[in-house]
């Protein structure tokens, strides 16, 4: 570990960024913030953080929101589930802990949505506990340093890096050395082209010193996305549109989007208008058809999503809409909406 200490640590006190989660002990502080970076770039993540502890500056106040708001503050962030998870583990910490963030790691662990590493990260930044927190960055920084050829996606690799994570822990420092280690993946050990001449560590890196800095680590192909077509229908009517919330345990899960025809590939418009769907919501033969987007491609993590937008005008929107909801157009921004959905109001200027 003598490596690490002598030249990891006076790197990461030059060059750490100036970040607000850093400055702070407290748990609750220190959990949003890796929730929120979770698939997150830091530059992204951190006008959402600065917003929601704004809204929910502590724990308690966070358990008794309403999920429509927290949603709301998420939107545009993506993997709506950490939001949906955050507002649980906020109620369990209320009901369990009497609102009073936990400081065991066991507890921690058992919140809803955190695993191994962010329950690692809290216990060790917020309580000095010594678990070593294992993320994308500290996989690179070991896999290069040690030769590790293990793929970090499977059982054995994520046993192996977990396993010499803890061996090179400083246990009376481990909140520092793990932000150390992250900090020195993020910003010098990068994943393409980093600064090899000008690492620290480079003495000691073995794919440095074996030429495989741009194979390491390595990681098992993953299953291909899968596509899905979508079709979206802006159905107006005097000033009013109709919405729905997402209820199924799918994409999006309690996030609102206008009326959805899912299909099983690409339709044409002559088929999109012979929708199920529209027939409760409209007399087709009197609609207006204002406008049909071409397909565009929406990618998430498992899924490519192929969607097209159908703007439809009628005179008034039926008292019956079957479990849709009516609402103004001028109070769409007061919902939470997928990112996909949102872009589409934003460039036809209608939030």
């Amino acid at each position: 570990m003598s490596h690490f200490i002598e030249s990891l640590y006076p790197w990461y006190l030059r060059h750490r960024r100036d970040l607000p989660w850093r400055k702070t002990t407290d748990p609750y502080l220190i959990w949003v913030s890796e929730t929120i970076l979770q698939q997150t770039r830091v530059g992204q993540g951190l006008p959402y953080y600065e917003r929601f502890i704004l809204s929910y500056p502590d724990v308690v106040s966070l358990a008794r929101a309403h999920e429509d708001e927290v949603l709301k503050l998420w939107e545009g962030l993506g993997y709506y589930s950490r939001a949906r998870n955050l507002l649980a583990a906020a109620r369990q910490i209320l009901q369990n802990f009497n609102g009073k963030f936990p400081s065991a790691y066991s507890d921690i662990r058992k919140l809803k949505g955190v695993g191994d590493y962010t329950a690692a990260a809290v216990a060790s930044i917020a309580f000095n506990l010594p678990y070593a927190a294992v993320d994308g960055n500290v996989y690179r920084v070991l896999s290069r340093c040690y030769g590790l050829e293990t793929p970090i996606n499977t059982p054995a690799g994520k046993k192996l890096f977990a396993q010499l994570a803890e061996e090179l822990l400083n246990r009376r420092e481990p909140g520092m050395h793990n932000q150390a280690l992250m900090e020195f993946g993020a910003l010098q050990c990068v994943p393409k082209n980093p600064d090899c001449e000008n690492c620290p560590l480079v003495n000691h890196c073995a794919a440095f010193l074996t030429k495989q800095v741009d194979r390491l680590p390595v990681k098992n192909r993953t299953l291909q996305r899968s596509s899905r077509y979508f079709n979206f229908f802006l159905i107006e009517g005097v000033g009013q549109i109709l919405i729905h919330k997402r209820q199924k345990n799918d994409i999006w899960k309690n996030l609102y989007q206008l009326p959805l025809e899912e299909t099983a590939g690409e339709t044409s418009a002559e088929e999109i208008l012979q929708s199920q769907l529209l027939i409760p919501l409209l007399n087709i033969e009197t609609v207006k058809i204002q406008k049909i987007t071409p397909l565009r491609t929406h990618e998430l993590t498992h899924q490519r999503i192929f969607a097209r937008f159908i703007h439809l005008q009628t005179d008034q929107l039926p008292e019956n809409t079957a479990g849709f909801i009516k609402i103004n157009k001028k109070d769409i921004s007061k919902f939470a909406f997928p990112g996909l959905v949102k872009k589409y109001f934003e460039e036809n200027h209608l939030i």
